[in-house]
């Protein structure tokens, strides 16, 4: 495996606490925004009906990653020389190939299986990655997490499930895609720190944009109909286009570029929790719109989240959990 891989001696960026409160803020504003782009992408994706009975819905949804990350990946080539001067460094683009590939399959296995299953068993599966980023990262360090961070592990998995009441597993099809989704996502946060440890983040987020980019295009013609003009013009449909938009500014420029360029002060099952939080703004924003149906799973689940993330950061011993994993 190549020195971009997450099996490595350190798990972080030496960092000051005012780096370490600066990236968890950070983080905190990616799961504000992500919370949001659940609305944006079932807007987008109610509005294409009979366009999912005539592309299929894999060829939809290819098209709408298509659209989302090539918005991101133009204004990263706009906005930063960084950008532009990583297009010819074949290293970057290697990482890029790495994390751009994770993330495609694991955004689109979540936006199939979220097709056919409640969306409060898709947040219990997809909460898994929690689980999964600390069994990982345990294995190819040869030492379990600390108490702590298995408590925070547990109460982030169960919140993330739960905050919408008790997921109705049935075992279907749907269901062990987006478990298979919620491992990618595990992978990627583990990917992602040791990547970015060694890479200019700007320069690796472009290369992984214009990866994405690529797939879903490809994957568009394979799953979709690349040769209908429909395929490529339907996110210019009503109620598809702000919500694409949305996706592409918020969602994949705002929160990827964050994600990369601040994940690497914390330790990576930390960085899981507190992307756990997304479903307690997911549900928020729901309340506020009319989509979700208020119950006291709500304050369960997301007192759940919150506390794990707190025990997390105040009840950790700094120097053993964090700076001695460097």
């Amino acid at each position: 495996m190549s020195d971009s891989g997450f099996v490595s001696t350190s798990d972080m960026l030496k960092s000051s606490d005012r780096q370490r409160k600066i990236a968890i803020i950070a983080l905190l504003s990616v799961t504000l925004v992500w919370g949001a782009t659940f609305i944006w992408m079932k807007q987008a994706l109610d509005a294409l009906e009979s366009e999912k009975e005539l592309l299929g819905v894999d060829g939809v949804v290819a098209s709408l990653v298509f659209a989302r990350f090539a918005i991101a990946a133009a204004m990263m080539v706009i906005f930063f020389r960084k950008a532009r001067e990583a297009l010819t460094d074949k290293q970057i683009w290697l990482d890029g190939l790495v994390l751009g590939t994770l993330m495609f399959v694991a955004y689109l296995s979540q936006m199939i299986g979220l097709d056919d299953i409640d969306p409060s068993v898709s947040a219990f599966l997809t909460s898994l990655y929690v689980v999964f980023t600390a069994i990982i990262s345990s294995i190819y360090r040869l030492r379990l997490p600390t108490k702590i961070m298995m408590l925070g592990v547990a109460l982030a998995t169960f919140g993330a499930g739960f905050i919408q009441g008790p997921p109705h597993l049935t075992w279907g099809l749907a269901e062990f895609i987006t478990v298979f989704c919620a491992l990618l996502f595990a992978l990627h946060i583990l990917f992602t720190q040791r990547i970015t440890i060694r890479r200019d983040p700007v320069a690796v987020s472009t290369t992984s944009f214009i990866v994405v980019t690529t797939c879903s295009a490809v994957t568009a013609f394979l799953l979709g109909d690349g040769l209908n003009p429909k395929q490529w013009t339907l996110i210019y449909s009503d109620g598809v286009l702000i919500p694409v938009i949305l996706l592409g500014v918020g969602g994949s420029f705002f929160c990827l570029l964050f994600l990369n360029m601040y994940q690497r002060y914390l330790h990576p099952i930390q960085a899981a929790i507190i992307y756990a939080l997304e479903p307690v703004w997911a549900t928020i924003y729901g309340l506020q719109l009319g989509m979700v149906t208020w119950s006291i799973w709500i304050l369960i689940g997301g007192g759940s989240l919150f506390f794990g993330n707190i025990i997390v950061e105040l009840l950790s011993n700094n120097t053993d959990e964090t700076v001695n994993q460097q």
